[in-house]
């Protein structure tokens, strides 16, 4: 699952993205993803692994990516 976030203030979006659990976060904006950027999602959401990225062989950790649109 993805969540997103929209706020002036990224101190405070920081935060709860890293408390959300959700294998994508977007802060102001749509999170299009890269071919670089780890994808997969927590508890049943998912395989339990991460795809495109160096990290897909690893399926024991709960990596977490965040997109931010800074003005």
């Amino acid at each position: 699952m993805a969540a997103s976030l929209y706020t002036d203030n990224l101190h405070a979006a920081h935060k709860v993205a890293r408390a959300i659990r959700a294998g994508t976060v977007s802060i102001n904006c749509f999170s299009e993803g890269d071919q670089g950027a780890p994808f997969g999602g927590f508890k049943q959401s998912g395989f339990g692994g991460r795809e495109k990225s160096l990290l897909a062989h690893d399926q024991y950790t709960e990596v977490k990516t965040i997109w931010t649109q800074i003005r």
